[in-house]
This record gives C-alpha cells, sequence and structure tokens, in this order.
C-alpha cells in the first residue's frame, strides 16, 4: 500500500470500554481481569507479547523474603508477600485467572550463603520474617552444585516459584486473544478518540471511556503523544548475564551478600538447541551498569569462580543483556515499594515494578473502574484484526550471545 492509499483509506471504528497499551504479563493480566468482570476491552501492542520487560525478568515469583534479610519486614516485603500463593492458585487453574498450561520451571528456590556471612544473618534466619519460607536443606537434598565437598556455606529452600515468562505470556493470550490488536502506531488523540494504524495497514478509529497505560518504557511516549506530563517515569538499568556450555544443571538460587539485594540471582533455561543456560541478575546485575559488556562478563566469571570453585567456567560462551526497568519515579531514584497507578482524566498510567505483582496492579485497576462506574457495555464479537507473536526469550536468541 502506498503512502498516499493508507491516508486515503477509510477508518474501521470500534468502540469499547476500556483499551490497554501494552502486552506484557501486567497488560494481559488486566486484559483477561477486565473482560472478567464485563467490561468490553481491547489490549493494543506495537511488538511481539512479551517484548519489553517481561522476557527479560527471571521468571521469580518471590514474597519479599530477599528484600528482608535485615530480619525486618519492609515496605516491599510487605506489599509482596502473598504474591506466591496468588499465582500457585492461578497455575493450579483455580485462580483469578488460569494459568494452568504455564510452565513451571522450579517449584522452589534456594539460598546459600557464604561462611563468612553466617554470623551475620544469624539473627535473620531465626526471626518471623522468615519462619515458614525458608528451611535448611540436607546435603543429600541439595542440588547437585551445593554437594561438592568444597562447598562450605549452608543452603536453605524457599517456597516460591520460578516460570517461564514466555509461557505466562502464552496461558493469558490464547484465551483473549480475539481482543489483542497488533498496532504499527497511534495517530489523532482526543481524548477518548484516537486512530491506529493495525500491522497489516488497517486504520481504527477507536473510541473508548477509560484508557490504561501499561506499557512499561513506552509509557513516556504514550503520554508525549496524548499531551500529558504526569506521572513521570525513571529507568533504573541492569546489565544481566548469560552464560552457556557445559553447565552441569539447571540451578535457581540466591546468593546471599552483604546488602538487601542477592549478591547474584541465578535463574536458568534453554536455548533452541537445548543447552542450559544460566541467567545472572541481583547485585551482579545492578552493579554491572557502571562496566563495559566485557568489563561485566569478566566480573561474572571471577564471582562465579570464587563462588563454585570447583567448576570451570573458562570454556563458557557468555553474553550480556542491558535492561532497563520503567518504575514510576521515587525520591531520588529508589525502588518503588508496591505497583503503581495514576489516573488523570480518563488516562491511568502504570506499572507493576515487578513482575509478580501484577495481580495486584490489576485489583488495583478493576477497583478503581468499579468504584467510578465505568460502562460495561453488552457482550460483543471482535472484529478480525492483526494479533501480535509471542517474543522469544532473549538466550534463544542466537544473535544475544557473543562469538
Amino acid at each position: 500500500m502506498t503512502t498516499s492509499d493508507s491516508k486515503n483509506k477509510k477508518a474501521n471504528q470500534l468502540n469499547v470500554d476500556v483499551v490497554i497499551f501494552g502486552g506484557g504479563i501486567a497488560g494481559l493480566w488486566m486484559l483477561a481481569r477486565l473482560r472478567q468482570a464485563g467490561y468490553q476491552t481491547l489490549l493494543l501492542e506495537t511488538e511481539s507479547l512479551g517484548a519489553g520487560q517481561t522476557r527479560y525478568s527471571q521468571g521469580i515469583i518471590h514474597g519479599g523474603t530477599k528484600y528482608a534479610l535485615t530480619g525486618k519486614l519492609t515496605a516491599s516485603s510487605e506489599s509482596i508477600f502473598a504474591m506466591p500463593q496468588i499465582w500457585r492458585d492461578c497455575l493450579e487453574g483455580n485462580g483469578e485467572v488460569d494459568l494452568s498450561s504455564a510452565t513451571v520451571l522450579s517449584e522452589h528456590q534456594y539460598m546459600w550463603s557464604t561462611p563468612s556471612l553466617m554470623s551475620r544473618l544469624s539473627g535473620f534466619f531465626a526471626s518471623r520474617v522468615v519462619r515458614g519460607r525458608m528451611v535448611a536443606v540436607k546435603k543429600n537434598d541439595r542440588p547437585a552444585v551445593f554437594q561438592n565437598k568444597k562447598f562450605k556455606g549452608k543452603v536453605y529452600r524457599l517456597d516460591e516459584p520460578v516460570l517461564d515468562a514466555g509461557s505466562v505470556i502464552n496461558a493469558l493470550a490464547v484465551p483473549n486473544v480475539n481482543n489483542i490488536m497488533h498496532i504499527k502506531s497511534m495517530t489523532d488523540y482526543y481524548d477518548n478518540n484516537f486512530k491506529v494504524t493495525a500491522a497489516n495497514g488497517d486504520i481504527w478509529n477507536i473510541i473508548a471511556e477509560k484508557i490504561i497505560l501499561s506499557a512499561g518504557k513506552g509509557n513516556a511516549d504514550l503520554l508525549k503523544q496524548m499531551g500529558r506530563s504526569n506521572p513521570e517515569m525513571q529507568l533504573r538499568p541492569l546489565q544481566m548475564v548469560m552464560v552457556r556450555g557445559g553447565l552441569p544443571e539447571k540451578l535457581y538460587a540466591h546468593c546471599l551478600g552483604a546488602s538487601v539485594n542477592p549478591r547474584i540471582t541465578i535463574t536458568s533455561g534453554e536455548d533452541k538447541q537445548g543447552n542450559i543456560v544460566w541467567y545472572l541478575g541481583g547485585q551482579l546485575a545492578e552493579d554491572g551498569v557502571q562496566r563495559t559488556a566485557d568489563e561485566q562478563i569478566s566480573k561474572a566469571k571471577k564471582e562465579l569462580q570464587s563462588l563454585m570453585p570447583w567448576l570451570n567456567f573458562s570454556d563458557m560462551q557468555w553474553a550480556t543483556l542491558n535492561i532497563d526497568r520503567a518504575e514510576p519515579k521515587q525520591k531520588e531514584g529508589q525502588r518503588p515499594a508496591t505497583s503503581f497507578s495514576f489516573e488523570e482524566k480518563n488516562i491511568i498510567t502504570t506499572w507493576p515494578t515487578k513482575l509478580a505483582l501484577a495481580p495486584n496492579l490489576a485489583n488495583d485497576v478493576l477497583k478503581q473502574l468499579e468504584k467510578q462506574n465505568v460502562s460495561k457495555s453488552a457482550a460483543m464479537e471482535m472484529p478480525e484484526f492483526s494479533h501480535s507473536s509471542i517474543a522469544d526469550l532473549p538466550w534463544q536468541e542466537e544473535d544475544k550471545w557473543q562469538h
């Protein structure tokens, strides 16, 4: 289609109660919950589903234990405390959304400590904060990597699952696929009336009572297009590390460090050849933004070799990923304690701030719509339009690896 054809093409019209921008787990969870509640809801996505922060997450549905290393509950640990059980109910098919088709990579994680930290953390392990959340693991029950005689620390099992993010996206998207439109761009925004160009070139004039922005980093551009300056966004960058080639097993574990963050967090996946991949976050990734990719890889090698000297990491293949975590702006760039939503006129801007908090965010938005008596139109069949595919996970893309 030529540019002039596109300009002259007649727009289709679609009236809905709510439009959601952004097809990550948070947006898709909201789509499912709002449709359940009777709202005619449409989700718009410019890329593949989960192509933003979702696919770069480690898939950890944690309950705040790692934020409580001082032995006291923080705002972050309290807000996220109930999330693992909410997700488990959904994974069993008994929750607010059906995630029974999603892949659970591990039912629990491990936390391990080095001998030098044991005395400092004794109060933490004895505190009420971790009772029922963590149990010490006997040597024979530990992951094989911690059964080596050279390992001198202690291992604890943390009752919080790790999920394959792509499979969660699929589980949320499939039942709602007819309410997801793949678009190229949005134009001509006027309050609750705007135009989008679908991926197949069709022009749609969309009218909605409420607009929800759930596009992560993309929220800032959407707000600008809509003539809004609030809420402000902050970015907290990470430089994650991936390693593959000769790894002994899949591992889901945090190494306890001296700060509120784990020294290193390891989750696992597989590339398209079936090789085990370790995905490294934690303090390593936080501090890594100050390093070049080569420096970060060198640091990761030294960390792993220091923590697991019985393994040989020298011949493995490495890569880094630079990620921007998008969040509402906080004083001095601090981490938000919980999920976030802000409404100005008919636009609700949201950030989950953590993968695990997607249910919390959806419930907050749903309560807001119910309180304002937002219309629930009669059920209708959505017209046919372009649908978005599901993004690959980064370690499944060969061009991400250093050669």
